[in-house]
């Protein structure tokens, strides 16, 4: 085994973390490095598949979680969907604090997609702050259960290399 291969790929993997609550799709990125390593002969191909299906797991799970939330605090599919953009706007937009400015913001975009979705379909202010603190939640939930995945991942990818 290459000391080094496996100290670079683990690196990258840690960077592919930092990225997750931005909304970027670090876990992807993370199951793709797996799968390189697997390809290069350093982790079987049972692991590699297990890796890919608890990727998709997790990102299922994620949609199911905004749906849900959302849903819950009365949330539609659009302002699911604005959440989303609002999201990514926010994450584009960021404030001038590195790393942590387009967190705020991306979190603060999400809150503020779904929101002024849900305003424009009901016209209550109420109703549309309840439905983007619902999907806040559900968005905060999904990164956590993200990163959880993802350190999961990287420490048997880590330990896998080991062995």
């Amino acid at each position: 085994m290459n000391i080094i291969v496996a100290l670079t790929a683990v690196l990258a993997m840690l960077a592919c973390l930092a990225v997750i609550p931005l909304g970027l799709p670090g876990l992807w990125l993370i199951l793709v490095i797996t799968l390189g390593l697997v390809l290069g002969g350093q982790l079987t191909w049972t692991f590699g598949l297990v890796v890919a299906g608890s990727v998709l797991i997790v990102e299922v799970a994620e949609i199911l979680v905004l749906k849900r939330f959302g849903k819950a605090f009365g949330g539609s599919s659009r302002a699911f969907w604005g959440a989303v953009v609002g999201g990514m706007v926010g994450l584009f937009v960021g404030v001038p604090i590195p790393l942590i400015g387009p967190l705020i913001t991306a979190f603060l975009g999400t809150f503020l997609g779904a929101g002024a979705v849900t305003w424009l379909e009901t016209m209550s202010l109420e109703r549309s702050a309840r439905v983007g603190w619902g999907v806040l939640l559900a968005r905060t939930a999904a990164v956590a259960l993200k990163v959880t995945a993802a350190v999961v991942v990287i420490g048997a990818v880590s330990v896998a290399l080991l062995v």
